[in-house]
């Protein structure tokens, strides 16, 4: 929107409202969470795990997704010609196809044995993966584009609360769905499911305005730049942060569903049940941040979340060193936690990158940011399984603990966070808030000071 000054000069004053037909993106996150809950979490993971998979083979199918994202480098220079809405709508489409033929591979359990059936999954989710990877190199760019800065934490916030919604609502249905001892049919109801969902999704999506693409990038024959996009001081910085969250992380969601079925011996219902309070938890941080992601800034945000996973892993690592009885009451308490972390850093850095990343060149910008996080994101559950599997003979007492491969990977994965912690303060947003002026407005200044108040006198 621009305004006329009284000295004649031109002033474009950024609208703080969402563009029109901009609600439909939440309801494409709604369906789409439906959808890719189940291919790409915990049901995904009790089924390979039915189908005898190895802890490698658990690390592989967690790790697919993000690694090849690395295919948004090719195929960011694809997005001026085509535009945004037809790139990211193609890819999605495809996957939709590819989720339909993996809900018919349960019911080959008659004629075809485990080992096949679990060839033909990784085959599928394969190509989900790989379609999914090419397109989404442009919905972060399309988003930054509709978006105005001023609301951006906002329309992140909402939309994180969407997704949360039906993951929530997924997980709930698929542990409904699978009970105590599902069989082969219960998962291809649960694969129908997600293909369905995935299938009104793009309906939404469809209707998401268009951006202009960059006129530039349609005709532009000149090599990209990689090293000096690579080498933007306020870049680099936030790719090695996110490299830290993204190694300590990726295991998180796999190896604590493989502890809750190995070590606790919980059925496939009880433990869906118990990994959606994580999405209470990411729907709550909707409440916490309320508008304070675009006055306070992603990093103090950043800092408290790597405090919370240190937290969180600490638990786990009471549970596996029997320290702490594996209760269902603990268990639900650290899921909450994990959930509004992971929203919470999710929110942070997509925020940040859209605020430090410039416009010319954008699409590679954001390209590199999604390959950087995502592959770290995919070799992570992968050297963390083999980590597992590594000292799968470790079992002992030391110190009064009680020593096994899940202790010794929980307390790597926390050493991890404290180096990115570390990193997370070398950030550069300068109008960003200290972390210690965070905690004064959670613990002292905000509404929520009450609960913190009245906690000692129940």
């Amino acid at each position: 929107m621009k305004l006329e000054e009284a000295s004649g000069q031109t002033v474009i004053q950024q609208s703080a409202e969402f563009p029109r037909g901009l609600h439909n993106a939440f309801w494409f996150a709604g369906f789409n969470a439906l959808s890719y809950q189940i291919v790409l979490s915990s049901p995904m993971i009790l089924y390979a795990k039915s189908l005898g998979a190895s802890a490698t083979v658990l690390g592989i199918v967690a790790a697919m997704m993000p690694l090849l994202v690395i295919f948004q480098i090719p195929a960011a220079s694809y997005i001026p010609r085509v535009g945004y809405k037809r790139f990211v709508y193609a890819g999605w489409g495809i996957r939709v196809l590819f989720i339909f033929c993996m809900a018919l591979v349960p019911l080959l359990s008659s004629f075809v044995d485990a080992t096949a059936r679990l060839s033909l999954i990784l085959l599928f989710l394969f190509g989900f993966n790989l379609s999914r990877g090419i397109s989404s190199c442009a919905w972060l760019p399309w988003i930054s584009s509709l978006v105005p800065p001023p609301v951006r934490g906002r329309f992140l916030t909402i939309d994180a609360a969407w997704v949360n919604c039906g993951s929530f609502v997924t997980i709930i249905f698929a542990a409904l769905c699978l009970g105590r001892s599902p069989a082969a049919w219960q998962f291809s109801i649960l694969f129908a499911f997600s293909a369905v969902a995935g299938a009104v999704s793009l309906i939404f999506l469809k209707r998401i305005p268009e951006a202009e693409t960059p006129e530039q990038g349609r005709t532009s024959t000149t090599r990209v730049p990689w090293r000096e996009i690579a080498n933007y001081s306020p870049f680099r910085k936030l790719l090695r942060m996110i490299v830290g969250w993204a190694f300590a992380s990726g295991g998180i969601t796999t190896f604590t569903v493989a502890f809750m079925k190995v070590e606790t011996n919980l059925p496939e219902g009880t433990i869906l049940l118990l990994t959606s309070t994580a999405f209470i938890g990411g729907l709550c941080s909707l409440w916490f941040l309320g508008p304070r992601l675009d006055r306070l800034g992603s990093k103090p945000i950043l800092i408290f979340s790597f405090f919370t996973y240190i937290v969180i892993l600490g638990g786990w690592f009471g549970m596996a060193s029997r320290l702490l009885h594996p209760d269902l009451a603990l268990i639900c308490f650290l899921q909450f936690l994990t959930g509004l972390a992971a929203a919470l850093v999710g929110m942070a850095n997509t925020r940040l990158a859209m605020a430090i990343i410039p416009q010319m060149g954008r699409n590679h910008f954001f390209a590199l940011y999604s390959v950087v996080a995502n592959l770290t994101l995919g070799i992570s559950p992968i050297v963390w399984g083999l980590f597992i599997d590594f000292f799968r003979p470790v079992s002992g007492s030391w110190m009064g603990i009680e020593w096994s491969r899940y202790t010794i990977v929980f307390l790597v994965m926390a050493i991890c966070f404290v180096l990115t912690i570390v990193l997370s303060r070398r950030l550069h947003e300068p109008e960003a808030a200290s972390f210690e002026q965070l905690l004064r407005e959670i613990l002292i200044e905000s509404p929520q000071r009450v609960w913190v108040r009245l906690w000692p006198r129940f």
